[in-house]
């Protein structure tokens, strides 16, 4: 039976949803239920989606409904078909991991495949993802779904260029936004890095995120190979472009479970870096109590993996264990973290001299691999990049070729805390800072989030700003604001000798 779709206006965050009566001749045919995954066709497309059963007052007899995702991903016609989904047996293999036997290289290629083609829902993709949480992928298991995950997707190649860089951060430090900066600075000193990043997962900001606010990042193959002819480099979101695509479709789910283990992480950036035609990676790994690596031998056997998955895979990758006791920069949230970017780049007086530092820092490690030279010299030549102005020119050169370079909205709510106790800044929580800033409304509300005015060891006195939140509503500013009443001791204060 055909029946006539229309568009519910439900916003089910990126799912595919169709809704049906709960009379309906072809569920009750057919056997549909709630939760029934089924083929929709409709002007010559066909996706998976998930049945939600609906009272008959909310549907016409003949009209199916469509929820915003699956409007936009069917493109449907005057009317469209629904049949039962294919049989996922690749969930064998998942459940099969869930009882601890390992994945094989077939099987993680049956279910990253399966996953591609929209047969998974979002219960099956969190299950896979769960099963694989912690450490239970081990190293050819990792190799196995980095293959796999390129495999599935577009690659770039650059014909006669023998060399090409990125540079990653695994996350877990709010603010720590190098990669623009490293980016320019970099790609001024010639190196050709074409970057794809993804948005966040579990921070108040990814690089696309920050990098959205200030140029067009939804860029595809041609928008990317056209952007680095044109400056060395390019800036944009993985998820416009079929490199590694099925990461894109985990992060998702991964964001609702606040969940980012080690195996799927390097996976996750390994593949996307593979398939963007790199052939030299730095890897930076923040090590702090609050980060996501909580210590120096944690950090050792996640470098560890990252090299022995790009050994497998014909790339060079270097891993750079860095401060992550403590938030980088001032701003946490896409603007407010462009904001800082932007600042750095321009030397302004106010530039967070944390941020300067350690972008310097992490462009010495790569001009360095890329000259087999001397660390001491290439953090020189990218210091006088970025003083001299060129660091800047790059960038704007950069933004331009992407499409715009826009000016950095702020937020038209703004509470400023106020320290309540004399002393001397002992610890900043990274986890419940990021937790403020995103309960504030970044990244979502781009111009959202928090700004940091102290850092560890500073010297503080009593009613001395701390932080401000900032909000685009009053109610996630209040919101975001019970939650730092019930956790004042996000920011330690021990007293002075």
């Amino acid at each position: 039976m055909k029946l006539r779709p229309i568009r519910m206006g439900i916003d089910t965050y990126h799912e595919l949803v169709l809704y049906m009566r709960r009379d309906c001749p072809i569920c009750l045919s057919e056997g549909f239920t709630a939760n029934t995954r089924l083929l929709v066709s409709s002007n010559g497309f066909q996706v998976i989606a998930t049945l939600n059963v609906v009272d008959p007052s909310m549907l016409e007899e003949d009209l199916v409904g469509l929820s915003d995702s699956l409007w936009e991903a069917l493109h449907p016609n005057d009317n469209i078909t629904v049949s039962h989904a294919p049989v996922v047996t690749s969930m064998s293999d998942v459940r099969a991991k869930m009882y601890d036997k390992p994945l094989s290289d077939s099987s993680l290629h049956r279910v990253i495949n399966d996953i591609a083609q929209g047969w998974y829902s979002d219960i099956q993709v969190s299950a896979f993802l769960t099963a694989c949480a912690g450490n239970r992928l081990n190293g050819e298991e990792v190799v196995s779904l980095t293959r796999a995950m390129i495999d599935i997707g577009e690659r770039l190649s650059w014909p006669g260029i023998d060399a090409v860089y990125d540079k990653h951060c695994i996350g877990g430090l709010p603010g720590n936004r190098t990669t623009p900066i490293v980016v320019a600075i970099c790609s001024a000193a010639g190196l050709i890095l074409p970057k794809t990043s993804s948005r966040a997962i579990t921070s108040p900001a990814g690089t696309a995120d920050v990098m959205d606010v200030f140029t067009r990042v939804d860029l595809d193959i041609n928008d990317i190979r056209r952007t680095v002819e044109l400056a060395n480099a390019c800036l944009a979101w993985g998820g416009a472009v079929r490199l590694s695509p099925v990461d894109d479709l985990l992060i998702r789910v991964e964001r609702a479970l606040d969940l980012d283990s080690k195996g799927q992480l390097v996976a996750s950036v390994l593949s996307k870096k593979v398939a963007a035609g790199s052939t030299h990676i730095l890897i930076d790994i923040p090590v702090g109590k609050t980060a996501k690596v909580r210590n120096t031998e944690d950090g050792e056997s996640l470098a560890a993996l990252f090299r022995y998955v790009g050994d497998a895979l014909n790339v060079r990758v270097d891993c750079v264990f860095t401060d992550g006791s403590q938030p980088i920069g001032r701003g946490m949230g896409p603007a407010l973290e462009a904001r800082d970017v932007m600042n750095v780049l321009r030397n302004t007086e106010d530039a967070p001299k944390d941020l300067r530092e350690k972008s310097l820092d992490l462009c010495a490690h790569l001009l360095a691999m890329a000259n087999h030279g001397d660390a001491v010299a290439a953090r020189q030549r990218a210091t006088e990049l970025l003083d001299d102005g060129t660091a800047w020119l790059q960038f704007e050169k950069i933004c331009l070729a992407q499409g715009r370079l826009s000016d950095i909205p702020r937020a038209p709510h703004t509470k400023v805390l106020l320290a309540h106790q004399h002393g001397t800044v002992s610890e900043i929580d990274n986890r419940r800072i990021a937790r403020l800033a995103k309960l504030a409304g970044a990244p979502r509300a781009v111009s959202a989030g928090l700004e940091l005015y102290v850092h560890v060891g500073d010297s503080i006195s009593r009613e001395q700003p701390l932080m401000a939140i900032h909000a685009e509503s009053e109610g996630e500013l209040d919101y975001a604001l019970l939650y730092y009443l019930d956790n004042r001791d996000m920011i330690s204060v021990g007293e002075e000798d």
